[in-house]
């Protein structure tokens, strides 16, 4: 974890474990304790994501401890507000607890952190193996970081469910599928469109991937050359590439960008594209 200063200058944050790395920082700037920390559980096991320790080492990232012999869970339990306790061996949430033993005592703040839908996520909290005295401020800041924590990462939960939509693989019959492509098309969303059209060409034995570009926002350099590497990732694993809904001023940006596509089969729309791998619809009498 780099050292965390005060300035004047903006920090853009990349990730949630910026934001938590930052949060135990700020922090620990405020609060006199030890050893600060993330944990997360899935209510059988509780994992440290992200810790920061003054002096000495009580907590490594990645150490996990089965959920129900936890500090975490007294906090959980013990709901929504920060659990402060001056001392593990007198209390009796927590003096039988093998962590317990193992410090030898000390003190403890903790408090949960959810889901926007109200699902409990972990906890944010504070350790030493020394006593030591928190203030209503110092509550309300854990308070404060524990909603933040909640909030940044309910938003990237989200976000992330929101990525998954974005490369929506539609299975049509055996061996042939459509990608729609709608939106912008930036780095990560290349990338996220790879990866899965090579993962669900295997999963589903593909044969054909039709991809589907009438709903493509942007055209440009990047965008023309994106489609050639998916198509290029495509034949390499032996899955035949079906381009459709290309428009004109896509089809010229790939000319201009000296990109060739003869070698990919390139269909006005998803009928046609059909029809041309074999398929054909068949009206029914009403």
């Amino acid at each position: 974890m780099q050292p965390f200063s005060l300035n004047s200058s903006t920090h853009s944050f990349k990730s949630v474990d910026e934001v938590a790395d930052t949060i135990l920082q700020m922090m620990s700037m405020f609060v006199n304790v030890n050893t600060l920390f993330i944990a997360r559980n899935d209510r059988h096991t509780n994992e440290i994501t992200h810790v920061l320790n003054k002096n000495q080492p009580l907590l490594a990232k990645g150490d996990t401890l089965p959920f129900e012999e936890t500090l975490c869970k007294v906090s959980i339990d013990h709901g929504n507000e920060p659990l402060y306790i001056n001392d593990l061996n007198e209390s009796h949430l927590t003096n039988a607890l093998n962590v317990t033993r193992n410090l030898g005592g000390g003190s403890f703040i903790g408090i949960p952190i959810y889901y926007a839908n109200g699902k409990n996520y972990g906890t944010i909290c504070g350790l030493d193996t020394s006593t030591f005295e928190v203030t209503k401020e110092q509550l309300t800041l854990f308070q404060t970081m524990a909603s933040m924590l909640s909030f940044v990462i309910s938003l990237d939960y989200a976000n992330s469910q929101i990525q998954s939509l974005s490369v929506p693989f539609v299975p049509i019959a055996e061996g042939v599928a459509i990608l729609p492509i709608i939106g912008i098309i930036t780095e990560d969303r290349v990338n996220q469109i790879n990866e899965a059209a090579l993962i669900k060409s295997k999963e589903l034995s593909l044969d054909y991937l039709i991809i589907d570009l009438s709903g493509v926002v942007e055209i440009d350099d990047f965008v023309s050359a994106s489609l050639l590497k998916i198509a290029t990732l495509l034949k390499m694993v032996g899955v035949v590439p079906v381009l459709t809904g290309m428009r004109p001023e896509l089809a010229l940006q790939a000319i201009q960008s000296g990109i060739h596509l003869k070698d990919v089969l390139i269909e006005a729309n998803l009928q046609r594209a059909l029809h041309q791998i074999g398929f054909s619809l068949k009206k029914h009498d009403s």
